[in-house]
């Protein structure tokens, strides 16, 4: 006879009794914890606050701009689920943005610890937990160790209990310490963030954290020194710029390979909102009357209560800058632009590529050159506006532009991104500034034209000759222009916007930036007059 052998099922039995009593059962595994090395190399991209203006200058103290940072780090992971802690991400970090490369088996969660450790997260992850109190004997001035428990959290005032019961810290007026044998586990000085992950293998991976930060930024500054020599018509002038980098996280990046995004961005993210940085919260202690819960509290011990604490630091991301590093002309020269940066295509963007490592300091700013072009040509324009509505027979001052074009024809031939220029002439007393002007951006092939400001030797005086045309409409204007200097200037009169008015007798009007103008040279040491005759365009031709 053949008889039927069932399975045990005393497994079953012993699992459901676990469950009945409120057991818990053993998960098969446990998810480790494992910490990446420090970033082995970093890459650090800094794009400009895409709401700051062409005349506006980055703000030190809440940089509004970001970067993306890429940080190579290597892993080991043990088989199974496991978390991988970053520590050391910027504080700005934009945790939403992060991505993580090289792990077999992907990213299962991400997050952003909170906390960091402080007095009050060390006092919270140490509840229930024993720390050694250090005291000063009253009598022998002595200090005593003894072991202690924590009985409270942080925001309460700190409770131990000791061998004498329980008592309140830092209430004697006498000095007291804390030692903790260990940081509670999640607990970093740094910011950090985690993922976790799931490789069946296990194995030692390296590995790459890319992600985008808030409070950063950077702006461009010019150094034109003039040449000597030339005229109004052959200016001849040095080139120098430099970027400055601002970092406003706690944490420095060292030895990375840095680069600078110019162009306008269309941001629609509240970087800053989706950058909360994590917080080390403060230790607020309360007092309560000396002695302990076993020996009681002498009358005479009593004490009045401390100082209210002191105000919370200001927030780091607002936390002062150091003062702004300035280039004068003549470090400029000794300088020499040893690491020049290079620009590559990126879209409609411009990238700059610094060829040498750079550590992107925390709180600080540093200066890397990133243009010097020798000889830059160009010419001086005199440039003065003359229309029935401003003349005048007193002589005004004509307006000084330096202007060139952004080819290698003319020395440059490279994106400039948006910054302040400095102008310096030489002089018997060394160079000297003449002119502070703000640059937008500009592409390669597009004319660059710099306001130098008034001159002080080209002048220009519009006169209305005879009565106008009652009738007709038309009126004879007259502009003379008197040039002290030397050499022959250039000058360009403008005359209104297009449409606005009709002329005769003005031949080689064109349009420029908006304007009708016409271009003429006034001899040096001398004076040029001009006439013609104008009327509204709205009376007809």
């Amino acid at each position: 006879m053949r008889r039927l052998v069932t399975p045990p099922r005393c497994g079953w039995l012993i699992l459901a009794a676990a469950v009945m009593s409120g057991i818990p059962a053993v998960p098969a595994t446990a998810r480790e914890t494992v910490d990446a090395s420090a970033p082995q190399s970093l890459a650090v991209t800094l794009y400009r606050d895409p709401n700051r203006g062409e005349s506006q200058a980055m703000n030190r103290n809440w940089p509004q701009g970001f970067a993306m940072i890429t940080e190579t780090r290597q892993v080991t992971v043990p088989p199974g689920e496991t978390t991988i802690r970053f520590e050391g991400v910027a504080e700005g970090m934009v945790a939403v943005s992060a991505i993580v490369t090289g792990l077999p088996g992907g990213t299962l969660e991400k997050n952003r610890n909170a906390d960091l450790l402080s007095p009050a997260a060390l006092v919270d992850g140490t509840l229930g937990n024993r720390v050694t109190i250090t005291r000063t004997n009253r009598a022998t001035g002595a200090e005593v160790a003894e072991e202690a428990v924590v009985r409270t959290r942080a925001d309460g005032g700190l409770v131990l209990q000791t061998a004498d019961g329980f008592e309140a810290v830092r209430c004697s007026g006498l000095p007291e310490r804390l030692t903790f044998d260990r940081v509670p586990q999640g607990l970093s000085a740094q910011p950090v963030y985690s993922i976790n992950t799931n490789n069946a293998a296990g194995g030692t991976y390296t590995i790459q954290l890319t992600y985008l930060a808030w409070g950063f930024d950077w702006q461009a500054h010019y150094v034109a020194q003039l040449a000597e020599g030339g005229d109004a018509r052959n200016m001849r002038m040095g080139l120098t710029s430099w970027l400055t980098l601002l970092n406003d996280n706690g944490q420095s990046f060292p030895d990375a390979e840095l680069l600078v995004v110019a162009g306008k961005l269309n941001v629609t993210s509240d970087y800053r909102t989706l950058a909360a940085a994590p917080q080390a919260r403060g230790l607020q202690l309360t007092c309560y009357p000396l002695g302990s819960t076993a020996a009681g509290t002498p009358v005479e011990s009593l004490m009045p209560p401390p100082p209210p604490p002191p105000p919370p630091p200001a927030p780091a991301m607002a936390a002062p800058m150091m003062e702004e590093v300035v280039v004068t002309g003549s470090r400029l020269q000794r300088a020499g632009a040893a690491m020049v940066a290079v620009e590559e295509q990126l879209g409609d963007l411009k990238l700059f590529r610094v060829p040498e490592r750079v550590t992107v300091s925390a709180k600080g700013l540093k200066q890397v050159a990133f243009l010097q072009r020798d000889e830059v040509k160009g010419q001086l324009v005199y440039q003065g506006q003359c229309d029935p509505w401003n003349a005048d027979e007193d002589a005004v001052a004509a307006r000084m532009r330096f202007e060139t074009v952004n080819d290698k024809a003319h020395g440059l031939g490279v994106a400039m991104p948006m910054g302040g220029i400095s102008f310096f002439e030489p002089s018997s007393a060394g160079e000297l500034l003449v002119a502070e002007q703000q640059l937008r951006d500009h592409a390669e092939g597009q004319d660059v034209e710099i306001d130098i400001g008034e001159s002080a030797q080209v002048f220009v005086t519009c006169d209305l000759v005879g009565d106008a045309d009652p009738q007709a409409g038309w009126a004879n204007m007259r502009a003379t222009i008197t040039n002290a200097n030397p050499t022959a200037a250039p000058f360009r009169l403008q005359f209104g916007q297009p449409g606005e008015w009709v002329f005769r007798q003005l031949a080689g009007l064109r349009v420029k930036d908006g304007m009708q103008v016409k271009d003429v040279t006034v001899p040096a040491n001398g004076q040029l007059v001009v006439n013609w005759r104008i009327r509204s365009a709205s009376l007809g031709s």
